[in-house]
C-alpha cells in the first residue's frame, strides 16, 4: 500500500532530508586518500546525533554502519571497514537519517584524489540519469516513466543498469511502497500522485549489469569487478509539483574543486 503524506508530514520529512544532505556535506570534507571508511562512518553517525537525528541504517536488520560504503566495484550495502581510501578510488556513501519520526535518504559517489576519465564519465552519467528520472516524474504519470528515463539515458551511453536493487517510497519507514526501478517501460507501474514521497537512485555499472551478493547477505558488487556509481535524492510530490527534498549543495560547498 502506498502511503500518501500530508503537507505537514512532508514538512517533517524536509527536516530529515536536510540533515541527511548536511551529513553528506560533512563527510565530503573527509574523503581523501588514507582515511578509513570506518572513520568516515563514525564521523557521519556523530554528526547525525549531534544535530538531532538518528542514523537509521545502523542496526537495520543487523546492518553494522550508519553508512552504506561503495568503493569502486561495490554497488550498494557495503560495510564500513578498516579499508583506507586510495588515490583514484570512487566511493559512494548511501545513508538514511531519521528525525522526528520521518526519514531522509540520499547517496553521492565521491572522487578520491585524481580519478580516471572513465570513472569520472561513469559518475557524471549516473548523476545526470538521476535528474533525467526526476524530470520524468510527473503527477498522473507512472513509475515506469522514471525507470525508462534512467535506463535509456545510461544505456545510450553504453553503461548498464543494476536490476536487483531499486529506489523506493519513503516516509516514517526507510523503505515503503512503491518500488522505483531504474529500468522498465514507460506507462506502467503505479500512478504518480500528490502526497507520494519516493527515492530515485540509479546504480550504474561501467561493465556488465551482473552482480554478486556476498555471503553476509548485504554487500552487492559487480561480477566483473568494474566500477559502479550511485546517486540518490528524496522527492515529494505536492501541489502537482515534484520537489527534491535532499540536495547536493552542501557537498558542493565542501569540495568545490572536486565536485563531480
Amino acid at each position: 500500500m502506498i502511503y500518501l503524506k500530508t503537507p505537514e508530514e512532508i514538512e517533517r520529512m524536509r527536516a530529515a532530508a536536510t540533515l541527511v544532505s548536511q551529513t553528506l556535506g560533512e563527510i565530503a570534507r573527509w574523503v581523501e586518500p588514507g582515511i578509513s571508511t570506518r572513520r568516515i562512518d563514525t564521523i557521519a553517525r556523530e554528526f547525525m546525533r549531534d544535530n538531532g537525528g538518528r542514523p537509521a541504517c545502523l542496526g537495520y536488520h543487523g546492518f553494522p554502519g550508519a553508512l552504506c560504503v561503495e568503493v569502486n566495484d561495490m554497488i550498494v550495502h557495503g560495510f564500513p571497514s578498516d579499508y583506507e581510501l586510495r588515490d583514484g578510488d570512487i566511493v559512494g556513501f548511501d545513508t538514511v537519517v531519521e528525525k522526528d519520526g520521518f526519514m531522509g535518504d540520499s547517496c553521492y559517489t565521491f572522487a578520491v584524489g585524481e580519478i580516471s576519465p572513465e570513472k569520472k564519465a561513469l559518475c557524471r552519467t549516473t548523476k545526470e540519469s538521476l535528474y533525467e528520472g526526476i524530470r520524468a516524474c510527473r503527477v498522473g504519470g507512472r513509475i515506469g516513466d522514471i525507470a525508462n528515463a534512467v535506463q535509456t539515458y545510461c544505456e545510450r551511453r553504453n553503461y548498464s543498469i543494476v536490476r536487483e536493487m531499486c529506489g523506493h517510497g519513503i516516509g516514517r519507514s526507510m523503505h515503503e511502497e512503491p518500488e522505483v526501478p531504474n529500468y522498465g517501460r514507460r506507462g506502467i507501474g503505479p500512478v504518480i500522485r500528490n502526497g507520494m514521497c519516493i527515492c530515485i537512485e540509479p546504480m550504474v555499472n561501467m561493465g556488465s549489469r551482473n552482480v554478486v551478493i556476498a555471503r553476509n547477505g548485504w554487500e552487492c558488487s559487480t561480477r566483473d569487478h568494474k566500477p559502479s556509481a550511485h546517486y540518490e535524492h528524496t522527492l515529494a510530490i505536492i501541489n502537482d509539483e515534484v520537489e527534491i527534498l535532499t540536495t547536493f549543495d552542501y557537498i558542493h560547498a565542501a569540495i568545490t574543486d572536486k565536485f563531480i
